[in-house]
């Protein structure tokens, strides 16, 4: 498990800037890109254990990847071209972005949030933070729990 000073190093170092060059930074939403890593990877993970398909800190998927950018990123040239900066590479692979590239991976994660129709749960509330990530991050049908992610925040952010 991380440190809590490990956790809020990548919050301040990774996620609040990268939410605020793409232009969806509130405090919700860096608590839930933060809460959203602690539960995926631990921060240590980069690519799903015993060889799942998903990737980086946040653990996504290709097929959500490419979802966000076909049916999301491709009518948003203004916020498509924001994430884009945050590349690498341009021309390279995307599963090596969301893999390697700790900004990247947060600005794609940060659009899947930003698709559900629901708004974000308030700063501080754990509970919500974790029923929102499991209904539209993990999905009903993932293996993470609830009960997973709160214990995971509260063992690391106390």
């Amino acid at each position: 498990m991380p440190t809590r000073a490990k956790a809020v190093a990548f919050r301040d170092e990774i996620i609040v800037p990268t939410l605020k060059t793409i232009g969806l930074y509130s405090e919700a939403a860096a608590e839930l890109l933060l809460g959203t890593a602690l539960q995926e990877s631990r921060l240590v993970y980069r690519k799903q254990l015993n060889g799942g398909p998903g990737r980086g800190l946040f653990q996504m998927e290709m097929a959500t990847h490419d979802d966000i950018v076909k049916n999301y990123l491709n009518f948003r040239a203004k916020l498509k071209n924001s994430i884009q900066q945050l590349r690498f590479d341009i021309d390279g692979s995307a599963e090596k972005e969301l893999t390697e590239n700790d900004s990247y991976a947060a600005a794609m994660a940060r659009i899947q949030y930003k698709r559900a129709p629901d708004a974000l749960p308030v700063v501080g509330d754990v509970e919500g933070m974790a029923a929102y990530w499991k209904m539209y991050y993990n999905t009903p049908l993932g293996g993470g729990t609830v009960t997973q992610y709160i214990s995971v925040w509260k063992s690391v952010m106390g």
